[in-house]
């Protein structure tokens, strides 16, 4: 099983999900408060099961409604994604994945891992 790790950084706080093998598959953004980054976790635990891919590395790619992962090339050609929530604000992105079969099995690992994570916080070092 899965983990949201929550703990503080120089300029907030912010989230880790973590699969059940300790690697981090989705990062949240900073947050001011400890109660805006859970409800940041609670947006993905709500919304990665459902949430379709746009993949915008295709030409013509179908464009989805939000709660929705995008699938796109960064600027060193490598495949990530990340979770937008219903109002369209990004609330969990994923790291860079040489090949797009990867970067799909992220997004599969980010919906089966949120759904039944437990949030834990890591104390500051």
């Amino acid at each position: 099983m899965g983990k949201f790790v929550v703990r503080t950084v120089k300029t907030g706080i912010m989230f880790n999900l973590k699969a059940g093998n300790g690697e981090t598959i989705a990062t949240s953004e900073i947050y001011t408060t400890e109660a805006a980054c859970r409800k940041g976790i609670a947006s993905v635990v709500k919304n990665a099961p459902i949430a379709p891919v746009e993949n915008q590395t295709v030409e013509g790619f179908k464009q989805e409604k939000c709660p929705k992962f995008e699938v796109y090339k960064d600027k060193a050609g490598e495949f990530r994604y990340r979770l937008k929530a219903t109002n369209g604000q990004i609330i969990a992105v994923g790291e860079s994945y040489k090949a797009l079969s990867s970067c799909l099995n992220g997004i599969e690992s980010v919906r089966k891992n949120a759904a039944e994570s437990n949030i834990v916080k890591e104390e500051a070092k």
